[in-house]
């Protein structure tokens, strides 16, 4: 008889899926409020969206204990930052900074898939994209999380970013009105929740503008 080792693992996958879009004035940032476990759902009340600044705001899924962590390490940088330059960091600033953390843990990863939004240092949305070790791109519009197979061939459809090979190098804003892209992220939610088990219960859409943050609420299924 062959022995059998329990396999351990440091890390969960807690699921759920989000989703950025930027437009010339403002960026939607969105997220499901599901977390699960294998098949066991751990709560439905789970917000993945996290202010960083004022004109920045993380989204992400993976390891949720792993991502509690990086939002921690980013808190105490961010109040250095502050207290140094007595200002807060710009969206492009933070984006780099959450690379920098992100890689300085390779060899050991946090499991968490980022996405930031934001508004630069001239009021236009922007989006990064993040792998677990901090590979990043400032993008149009992103998706990651449980649900981004599904969500990403529909927003490419619908949005079609220009080559980031184009020379001159194009904008990557989206050329949706802030009510269009919100709805075309309500839509896109409610089109993967039926196709993924850990995407579900509800869907929480903030709104980044230079006024202010807005926060919508939509039930989304929750079985």
């Amino acid at each position: 008889m062959t022995k059998q080792h329990a396999n351990w693992s440091p890390y969960d996958n807690n699921g759920g899926t989000c989703v950025a879009i930027a437009g010339s004035d403002y960026c939607v940032i969105a997220a499901d409020t599901r977390m699960s476990t294998g098949y066991s759902i751990l709560t439905r009340d789970y917000s993945k969206i996290h202010k960083l600044a004022d004109k920045a705001v993380l989204s992400s899924s993976g390891f949720q204990a792993d991502v509690k962590a990086l939002q921690k390490v980013l808190k105490s940088r961010h109040l250095v930052y502050q207290h140094q330059h007595n200002k807060q960091m710009s969206c492009p600033a933070m984006a780099q900074l959450l690379s920098n953390t992100l890689y300085f843990k390779r060899f050991f990863p946090y499991y968490a898939f980022n996405v930031l939004g934001g508004l630069d240092e001239q009021g236009k949305g922007c989006v990064f994209t993040y792998d677990a070790v901090g590979s990043y791109e400032k993008v149009g519009y992103s998706a990651q999380g449980s649900g981004s197979t599904l969500i990403m061939p529909f927003l490419d459809n619908q949005l079609k970013s220009p080559s980031p090979l184009l020379l001159p190098a194009q904008d990557a804003i989206t050329p949706l009105s802030e009510p269009e892209a919100v709805d075309l992220v309500k839509t896109v939610f409610a089109s993967a929740t039926e196709r993924d088990i850990y995407t579900g219960d509800k869907l929480e859409i903030m709104i980044l503008k230079a006024d202010g943050i807005r926060t919508e609420v939509m039930e989304l299924r929750k079985d």
